[in-house]
C-alpha cells in the first residue's frame, strides 16, 4: 500500500460523499444496515465510517435508545460525515485508528465497517481489536470489494488511465480498494485474530451514474487516485478525468451509466 492510499483530504472527501458515495456505497450500505438490524444492537461501532453512507442507513434502520459511535482515521471525512447527518442525539462521532480502538473491552454488541478493511496496514490486528471491543455474542459485519474485474466501471477506468502513465499507470484502485477479496485470507485473517464463526458471500448490485463525466469525477477525483495521479503529473488530473469519462462515454453512452459491481460481505462472530 502507498503512502498516499490511506489519505482522504483537501477537496477528496466532499467529492467522494457527492459523487462516489451514490454511485457504487450507497447500495451496499443499505445491506449493512439490514444486516446491523437484524442483530438489534443496544450499543453500535462502526469504524472507517468515511463521510457516514453507513452510518446514515444504520441510524434509519435503528430504534431510539441505541448508542452508536462512528469513528474513522480521517478527520476530514468524519467531518463530511457530521455534517451530513442530521441531527441525531444516539450517534456520537470519534476520530479513531482501527488498529488501536480508544475502547473498553466488551463495549459493543456489533460492530461494522464498509469498505474499510482493505486499508488496515495490518487486518490481524485490527480483527483482534474488533474482537475485544465486542462483547460475548458480538458480531463484526463488514464488506470489501471483489477483484476490480469484476468492478466494470473502476476496471474501464483503471486500464483507461495506462494510456494516459503508460510507463507508470496509477494502479491505487487494484492494488487497495479492490486488493483484499481472497476469501481464504480473509477467513484466516479472521482466524488468526481469533474469531471462529465466520460467514462470507458474494453480492453483486449494479452502480449508477447520471453521466461518464460523473464516473471520472468520482473515480480520478474522489478517491486517492487522485493523489497518484497529481504525483506523476499535477497538470495532468483534468487530462485524466477527461480521459476517463471518454472510455466509459464510448463503452456505455454519453447518458445514464450503469455497470456491474461486486462486494465479499463477511459476519463473523466473536
Amino acid at each position: 500500500m502507498s503512502n498516499t492510499d490511506k489519505v482522504f483530504a483537501g477537496s477528496i472527501p466532499k467529492l467522494y460523499d457527492e459523487y462516489l458515495v451514490p454511485m457504487i456505497f450507497a447500495v451496499y450500505a443499505d445491506d449493512i444496515a439490514r444486516r446491523v438490524a437484524a442483530r438489534s444492537p443496544s450499543v453500535l461501532l462502526e469504524i472507517a465510517a468515511g463521510t457516514g453512507a453507513v452510518t446514515r442507513a444504520v441510524a434509519a434502520a435503528l430504534p431510539r435508545g441505541v448508542r452508536y459511535v462512528a469513528t474513522d482515521l480521517n478527520e476530514p471525512m468524519l467531518a463530511v460525515a457530521a455534517q451530513r447527518q442530521a441531527d441525531d442525539d444516539r450517534i456520537s462521532w470519534r476520530q479513531a485508528d482501527a488498529s488501536a480502538l480508544p475502547f473498553d473491552d466488551a463495549a459493543f454488541d456489533v460492530v461494522c465497517c464498509q469498505f474499510g478493511a482493505m486499508f488496515f496496514p495490518d487486518r490481524v490486528k485490527a480483527y483482534g481489536e474488533v474482537k475485544r471491543v465486542l462483547n460475548g455474542n458480538g458480531t463484526f459485519v463488514f464488506n470489501v470489494w471483489d477483484r476490480i474485474e469484476d468492478n466494470v466501471l473502476t476496471h474501464e477506468a483503471t486500464v483507461a488511465l495506462e494510456k494516459l502513465f503508460p510507463d507508470d499507470p496509477p494502479r491505487f484502485m487494484a492494488r487497495t480498494p479492490h486488493g483484499y477479496h481472497d476469501k481464504a485470507v480473509i477467513r484466516t485473517d479472521l482466524e488468526r485474530a481469533g474469531f471462529r464463526d465466520i460467514s462470507i458471500e458474494t453480492r453483486a448490485e449494479i452502480s449508477r451514474a447520471p453521466s461518464p463525466e460523473h464516473v471520472a469525477i468520482a473515480l480520478c477525483q474522489g478517491t486517492p487516485l487522485r493523489s497518484e495521479i497529481e504525483a506523476r503529473d499535477a497538470s495532468k488530473l483534468q487530462a485524466a478525468t477527461d480521459i476517463v469519462a471518454e472510455a466509459i462515454r464510448t463503452r456505455h453512452g454519453s447518458g445514464p451509466i450503469e455497470g456491474k459491481i461486486q462486494a465479499i460481505v463477511i459476519e463473523a462472530r466473536r
